[in-house]
C-alpha cells in the first residue's frame, strides 16, 4: 500500500534551491493541486526570471518562460487563444511587485481567467538578497544593511490588500507554508484558485508567504519562526476576496 508518494505532475529531479527554502513545498502544493484535478495534460505555466526560472525542469507539464514580470501578459495570452488550457504564472515578489506590477494589477483588473502563485518571502533570492518591493520596515538586506527605511524608500506593497481594491479579481487569498496547518490551508486556497479558472470565474491569485534562510541569514528552522514572528503580523494570513462567497454561490 503506498502512504506516500511524490506527484505525477513533478518530475523525479532534484531541486536546485537553497536547503530551507520551502519552493520546493509549493511546487509539491501546486503538483498534487493538478493531479488530484486531473488536469496535467491541459495545464501550461508560466515562470519568469527569478528563483522559480527553472521550474521548466520541475513540473511534468508544458511550461513557458516569460520575461521579467511579464509572466501575467504571457498567461493571458496562452489563454485567451485556447481558453481550454489551464494557465498559471508562478512569481516572487521582485518580479510581482516591482517590474511586474502594471501586468499584475491590469490582468487583475481585467479578471483575466488565469492562477498566479505569487511567492513573498521579502527579498530579491536569485541575484543576492537585495530589498524587494515586500521587504519590512527595518528589514536588513544587501541593499539595505541598516534596515528598510521608509522615510527613503516607502511601505512595503501588500498585494492582496492592493488588488482587493479592484471590481475585477474573483478570489484573492494570502497563505503561509511554515507549519503543517499553514501547508494545508495553502493547498486549500490553491485548489480553489485552480477550481475557479476551471470554472470560468476568473482571475485568482494566491500569496504564499515563503521563507529565504540563505538571504534572510537564518536557519531554516529560525526562517520558519521568523515567518511567524515578522512577516504574519505585517501580513495577514486570509481571503481578501472572494466574489463567489459575496454572491453567494457558494
Amino acid at each position: 500500500m503506498v502512504i506516500f508518494d511524490k506527484p505525477h505532475a513533478l518530475t523525479d529531479v532534484p531541486l536546485h534551491y537553497c536547503p530551507g527554502c520551502t519552493h520546493g513545498i509549493v511546487h509539491r502544493l501546486v503538483a498534487e493541486v493538478i493531479d488530484e484535478l486531473g488536469i496535467e495534460g491541459k495545464t501550461i505555466g508560466i515562470a519568469p526570471v527569478g528563483c522559480s526560472v527553472m521550474a521548466y525542469d520541475y513540473f511534468n507539464f508544458d511550461m513557458i518562460e516569460a520575461a521579467h514580470g511579464r509572466a501575467p501578459a504571457v498567461a493571458t495570452g496562452v489563454k485567451r487563444s485556447d481558453p481550454e488550457n489551464i494557465v498559471f504564472t508562478y512569481q516572487g515578489d521582485g518580479d510581482l511587485a516591482s517590474i511586474g506590477t502594471a501586468e499584475t494589477v491590469h490582468s487583475a483588473a481585467r479578471n483575466e481567467n488565469i492562477t498566479v502563485i505569487f511567492i513573498n518571502n521579502a527579498i530579491y533570492g536569485m541575484t543576492g538578497g537585495q530589498m524587494a518591493p515586500t521587504s519590512l520596515p527595518g528589514q536588513v538586506t544587501q541593499t539595505s544593511p541598516y534596515g528598510r527605511d521608509v522615510n527613503l524608500c516607502g511601505y512595503p506593497v501588500k498585494v492582496c490588500e492592493m488588488l482587493s481594491q479592484l471590481d475585477g479579481p474573483e478570489y484573492l487569498a494570502r497563505v503561509a507554508v511554515n507549519n503543517v496547518k499553514n501547508i494545508k490551508n495553502a493547498k486549500k486556497a490553491i485548489k480553489k484558485a485552480f477550481e475557479n479558472q476551471i470554472n470560468g470565474k476568473g482571475f485568482s491569485l494566491i500569496e504564499v508567504l515563503s521563507s529565504c534562510p540563505t538571504n534572510w541569514g537564518l536557519t531554516p528552522q529560525k526562517a520558519l519562526q521568523w515567518i511567524d514572528e515578522k512577516m504574519i503580523p505585517y501580513y495577514p494570513l486570509g481571503v481578501y476576496k472572494d466574489r463567489s462567497a459575496e454572491k453567494g454561490d457558494e
